[in-house]
């Protein structure tokens, strides 16, 4: 035992001093911060979200504006950006974002707009904490945030304000990943979903709210996705919309795919 944790701090010292680590990703190679070596490692075995590299690889092409909308160290964000012209990524952790900087950067990765902001409603500062009270991690949350130990302030604004600000015109795919706080963030971009059609691969986590109020929030996203032909599960089979307010939904994080 006492072998194996000599020989992990001697890899990670090696990695650090390197200055990355490399990592194949989905069949692409990248090099990567190597304070998150474990994580990377799971990556590069198919251990973390398997399925969510292959809709992008799916769904993405040379023509595609790719938009993550919680990007954490960019895991997503660096492997979009060579499957597609265009990536914009939000990051409102500033630990996190930090390291996506250095991910962008360690592959040289000129077609990526990174941006340290929370995409919320309304515009101005709010807090945000994790879950875990490490920022950095994966959980940070704008839900409840100032009632959580560690909290901090970070800049918000509505995708009304950001979109008017940036211009940046049509997105083909959004990947919305942001610990609850798809349910305040969808319905304000129901106006440009209807306009543009836009591919949305979206992580639903109802089990972060109290049970009386899951239901309620799901409609939400139901109401305004409804606009789509299509509502796929994360392995890319046909769902009802009706299913996303059945137990399973309202009782376990979900990723769904919704598109015309």
């Amino acid at each position: 035992m006492q072998i194996t944790k000599i020989a992990k701090q001697i890899i990670k010292t090696y990695y650090r001093a390197l200055g990355y680590f490399p990592v194949n990703i989905a069949g692409l190679n990248f090099k990567c911060d190597p304070y998150h070596l474990g994580f990377w490692i799971d990556a590069s075995r198919s251990r973390w979200e398997p399925q969510t590299y292959k809709i992008l690889s799916e769904f993405l092409n040379s023509d595609s504006v790719y938009c993550d909308i919680g990007a954490w160290i960019g895991p997503t964000a660096i492997y979009a950006a060579k499957k597609c012209r265009q990536v914009i990524c939000f990051e409102p952790d500033p630990v996190a974002y930090q390291y996506l900087l250095w991910n962008i950067s360690l592959n040289r990765l000129s077609n990526v707009m990174p941006f340290n902001i929370a995409l919320a409603s309304p515009d101005g500062i709010v807090k945000m904490a994790s879950f875990t009270k490490e920022l950095g991690d994966r959980m940070t949350s704008l839900l409840d945030a100032g009632q959580k130990e560690g909290a901090i302030d970070v800049l918000a604004l509505t995708w009304e304000t950001w979109s008017g600000i940036s211009r940046i015109g049509k997105i083909d795919f959004f990947k919305i990943d942001i610990e609850g706080g798809e349910f305040t963030l969808i319905p304000t971009i129901k106006d440009y979903l209807l306009r543009h059609k836009p591919i949305v691969y979206l992580s639903t986590h109802t089990p972060f709210f109290s049970v009386d109020t899951r239901r309620e929030q799901m409609a939400r996203i139901v109401e305004v996705m409804n606009i789509y032909k299509r509502c796929l599960n994360e392995n890319l089979q046909p769902v009802s919309l009706s299913e996303l307010t059945g137990e399973k939904a309202l009782s376990q994080l979900q990723a769904y795919v919704f598109m015309d």
